[in-house]
């Protein structure tokens, strides 16, 4: 018997339990894939907003504001890539620069700090490569960027650190209410029992809900087409760039990344279920709509082209409540952008939704940091020391990012170890780079070999099911 059941371990199931697991009850946490942040999560424009264009009084002004600070302040205590690049929105005829005035006086009104509103000139001073046609901008200083994989498993490593149990590869498929009042999940692996459930589950929140309540909301999946572009290209946007707000969303945005590319995206398609393919006609809207706001950027240099899934909902805004038909149940649903720069905020209060149902104690003794080796971060005196202590600190696996075996290997210690090569590549970024893995990939296989005992036709690229080899080529080839 579980106090509390979430499911899904996205960025908003992870958030939730981080701050539960700072209290005295038994937490399970049940996701459908192999590992955390493999959703939407892992596959988003990162970017933590200002909180700025949420109109003010709604859910989404309300946990905006208050998730990016929070966000900034775990970046620090978790350890997860985090940058504070500052956004601009940028105007391109006069009638947008009134728009850009109702976003200020709307940032104004949702408690947002730092912002102020710029001239073309006043723009093109710290954003040269912007297009002649800009008319202003509303600059935001407090918007940034982040590794949101990594922030996701930082919140969730820290989380089973102090006692939450993980079960992956753990699909909801349904749920009833007992006798006394507790739920029974039945997932396809078995079935979990608990007082309290938190349904985190993304696109499929919906469908969750209504596996045990009446249809209260719809979620329906929006896709967006991304550009991840080389180092090379790092120099195109010093902010996040963004473009005037419309029925479509924040329009195509270039922004820099954490880890030194460029990243240009998305568009909004309504899409069936979990479609996430890419296609010629939209990555060339991208294109053409980036070119709006940037000059020069070359696309030779595009390294990955990756789509990603927001969860929209029917109303319109983040839905945070419990549910109305079923006591006990409460929906994180609807969770578009800025759900990622909100996720603190609402994981905070599903934390303080179940002490409002049943007051539980704090632990005394609640492991409240972390810190991860980044190799190529160190200076040479710290390398070297480091390789003393384990030489595999001196053998690089991934060229393309510095990434080394020791890094690597280290992953399989921690509370969440890596299943997949993506796996791997989440918690180290081995095979993020201009390569995209074509020299590391098959390095990271051998050591997930050895690490989890498994034959190489076993070995996953990402989800259960994208073995990377079907069978063997010669009866030899262990020794290949």
């Amino acid at each position: 018997m579980y106090d509390v059941i979430i499911i899904g371990g996205g960025i908003v199931g992870s958030a939730t339990a981080y701050y539960l697991s700072q209290y005295d009850l038994k937490l399970v946490m049940l996701e459908a894939f192999n590992d955390v942040a493999n959703g939407t999560t892992k596959a988003n424009s990162a970017v933590i907003h200002a909180g700025y264009d949420p109109k003010p009084g709604s859910l989404m002004a309300k946990y905006n504001v208050e998730g990016s600070r929070l966000t900034r302040e775990l970046a620090k205590k978790l350890d997860f890539p985090y940058v504070n690049d500052g956004s601009l929105v940028l105007a391109f005829s006069e009638a947008e620069v009134e728009t850009l005035k109702e976003l200020y006086q709307r940032g104004l009104a949702n408690g947002v700090e730092d912002m102020k509103l710029l001239n073309y000139e006043e723009t093109k001073a710290i954003e040269p490569a912007i297009s002649d046609n800009v008319h202003g901008a509303l600059y935001a200083g407090t918007s940034a960027v982040v590794s949101p994989w990594e922030y996701c498993l930082a919140l969730a490593e820290t989380a089973v650190r102090n006692g939450m149990e993980l079960k992956l590869n753990n699909e909801v498929t349904a749920i009833r209410k007992n006798e006394d009042e507790t739920f029974t999940v039945t997932t396809v692996k078995g079935e979990y029992q608990g007082r309290y459930i938190i349904n985190a589950a993304g696109i499929y929140a919906d469908k969750v809900h209504e596996m045990i309540g009446e249809k209260e909301f719809t979620i329906t999946p929006v896709r967006g087409q991304y550009f991840l572009l080389d180092k090379s290209q790092f120099t195109k946007a010093h902010h996040t760039l963004f473009q005037c707000p419309s029925e479509r969303g924040k329009g195509v945005a270039v922004t820099p990344t954490v880890h030194g590319n460029l990243l240009v995206g998305p568009d909004a398609t309504r899409v069936d279920d979990e479609d996430l393919n890419t296609t010629a006609d939209i990555l060339a809207y991208v294109k053409e709509t980036a070119a709006l706001s940037v000059q020069g950027i070359d696309y030779r240099e595009n390294i990955r082209n990756f789509s990603g899934l927001r969860a929209r909902s029917d109303r319109g805004d983040f839905i945070i409540e419990e549910s109305r038909s079923v006591p006990n149940f409460f929906n994180l649903a609807g969770m578009a952008s800025p759900a990622l720069s909100s996720a603190a905020a609402i994981g905070l209060t599903a934390k303080d939704w179940v002490l409002s149902k049943q007051a539980y104690p704090k632990k005394e003794h609640y492991v409240d940091s972390r810190r991860k080796i980044r190799f190529k971060k160190l200076t040479d005196e710290e390398k070297n020391e480091l390789i003393k202590k384990d030489p595999a600190y001196g053998r690089i696996i991934c060229r393309c990012e510095t990434i080394t075996e020791g890094e690597i290997r280290e992953t399989f210690r921690g509370p969440i170890p890596p299943q997949s090569i993506d796996a791997v590549k989440r918690r180290t970024n081995a095979g993020m780079g201009r390569c995209q893995g074509g020299f590391c990939g098959e390095r990271v296989a051998n050591i997930l070999k050895q690490e989890l005992g498994l034959d190489y036709t076993e070995i996953l690229q990402d989800r259960e099911g994208t073995v990377i080899l079907e069978k063997k080529a010669k009866e030899d080839y262990e020794n290949v």
